[in-house]
């Protein structure tokens, strides 16, 4: 393993509370014992989640002993945001787990003026906690030090009041480059014209039509690779 980076670590990645509490979560214990078949004296690597991560082994009751001292990756220096519009049924958990693994770092549901999905605040509490579950989840198996923000559900206006630039995925738009740095995707009936006029600019996701959950994938993909190079 190299200095700051993650790459050829052995076994499994986990998060842990802090650096002092080297205690795993008990469901995260019981899939590293249960479907992973990991035993006492096993190696993993741990997380803080806030960018620092050290190699360890796995001990009994859900601890972890560390082999080597704490290592840090720092924040990127741009860091990238998703905001997609709600769809129905599970999508919106498939573009959350899919974003995460991604390294997008700020994830959000819009509710924007052609919507159909249109949550009570009930509902929106209960899928929060599934989001944050199913992000520790794919940030441990995409080996992520540092987990993504979610940021929960807002309309569009505020959205787009608060987080300039958004660049709207749209047909006619220009390239996603490492100028941009949050997209917004709209949901199957589109943008409004008000939407469009509110946006600071206009990005393509490629020459067909697609899915509202396969469009905030792709602009994921798109604007991670546009941060790699630049």
């Amino acid at each position: 393993m190299s200095e700051g980076t993650l790459a050829g670590s052995p076994g499994p990645h986990v998060f842990v509370t802090s650096q002092d509490h080297l205690v795993l979560a008990a469901e995260d214990a019981s899939h590293l014992e249960r479907s992973l078949r990991m035993r006492d004296g096993d190696s993993l690597t741990v997380s803080d989640g806030q960018g620092s991560w050290a190699p360890g082994v796995l001990r009994t009751d859900g601890l972890v002993e560390l082999s080597d001292t704490w290592r840090h990756i720092a924040a990127p220096a741009v860091e990238i945001t998703i905001a997609f519009s709600l769809v129905k049924g599970s999508k919106p958990e498939l573009v959350v787990q899919k974003l995460t693994e991604l390294g997008v770092d700020q994830i959000v549901a819009l509710v924007a003026d052609r919507s159909i999905v249109r949550w009570d605040e009930a509902k929106v509490a209960k899928a929060t906690k599934r989001w944050n579950r199913i992000i520790r989840e794919a940030s441990m198996q995409s080996h992520r030090v540092r987990l993504p923000v979610l940021g929960g559900v807002a309309d569009s206006d505020t959205f787009f009041a608060s987080e300039s630039p958004v660049a709207v995925a749209q047909f006619g738009g220009e390239p996603v480059g490492n100028e941009h740095r949050c997209i917004a995707i709209g949901p199957e009936g589109g943008w409004s014209d008000r939407e469009l006029a509110s946006a600071a600019g206009r990005v393509s996701l490629g020459e067909t039509v697609l899915r509202a959950e396969t469009a905030a994938i792709a602009a994921g993909t798109l604007l991670a690779a546009a941060r790699r190079s630049a």
